[in-house]
């Protein structure tokens, strides 16, 4: 034992500084909940500040901006994922009947490269292309159209937020089920050109089942963080006029806590969606686990 540990000493003294940096900064700010408790007051302190229970959380479970916000979190998350899996699955299928190795890179590519730029950039691009003089309203008036209010109109922002996020993450997406396609056994297209199956019988009775397991554990993840709609590319994209539509409990829960100054109720909320967050992730887990064969432990 003690050869084992003079000879892996430098090994475990390689993780101290990640750990202590795990503790100063997730570990250590969990004291922090307690404000989630207490009508709290930043000049005296946890300690000094008092007690209430749960008055937090029935005041905020009381405003109605509260419950909007969840609703508008389910909904714009489960668009998401929906829409995300379906132009995944599609391209992949598309991109994988491309012969021409080299175009078939080219492809991959351009649909990856947006997952590599930050919310910040995104949304200048998107407030650009987007505006009321933007290359996408010239566009649709070219074709006869009316001009659309992407940004500022309540019942479209909703939409603008989804397919944004659609355009700018399905690549990954992409790469993952393009992956597994290209792991599928070739004899089982090859049998299937015996039985006189075409292209898209190969792709329907071949290609699509086998996707399914992989399509299901990529969902039942996903489902996992369905109450984190993004708050980095919400924040950048929404403005007050519409809040009824497009606020988020991320974005909720900073507007309330840090611009507002109540820190209390914005704890509150903070620590109902970690305690749903956890229930959600633990039972995607084992549904992935129980229909996908996909353990973490």
């Amino acid at each position: 034992m003690q050869r084992r540990l003079k000879k892996e000493w430098p090994y475990h003294m390689l993780l101290l500084p990640g750990l202590v940096l795990t503790f100063i900064f997730s570990y250590l700010p969990i004291y922090g909940i307690v404000m989630a408790f207490q009508d709290y007051n930043p000049g005296l302190g946890f300690i000094g500040s008092r007690w209430v229970g749960l008055e937090n959380f029935q005041l905020v479970f009381q405003t109605p901006q509260f419950l909007r916000a969840i609703f508008n979190t389910f909904y714009i998350s489960l668009f998401k994922i929906v829409l995300q899996t379906l132009a995944s699955v599609s391209f992949a299928l598309m991109l994988n009947e491309v012969r021409l190795t080299s175009a078939k890179r080219i492809f991959q590519t351009i649909v990856y490269i947006p997952n590599f730029i930050s919310w910040v950039i995104m949304a200048g691009i998107l407030l650009n292309l987007l505006a009321s003089d933007g290359i996408i309203n010239i566009v649709i008036k070219a074709l006869g159209g009316r001009p659309v209010q992407f940004i500022s109109n309540r019942s479209v922002f909703p939409w603008t937020i989804i397919l944004s996020d659609v355009w700018k993450t399905f690549g990954f997406g992409t790469v993952v089920y393009l992956a597994s396609i290209t792991s599928i056994d070739p004899e089982l297209y090859e049998a299937a050109v015996i039985d006189g199956a075409g292209r898209w019988k190969q792709t329907r009775y071949v290609t699509i089942p086998l996707l399914v397991p992989i399509i299901v554990l990529m969902v039942v993840l996903a489902l996992g963080n369905v109450l984190s709609a993004g708050f980095d590319q919400v924040y950048n994209l929404y403005s007050p006029a519409v809040y009824p539509t497009g606020d988020i409990i991320d974005t909720f829960v900073y507007r309330l806590g840090l611009q507002n100054g109540k820190y209390a109720i914005g704890t509150a909320v903070g620590l109902f969606k970690s305690v749903i967050s956890c229930t959600l992730i633990s039972l995607s887990l084992w549904v992935a686990y129980r229909f996908a064969n996909y353990r973490v432990f």
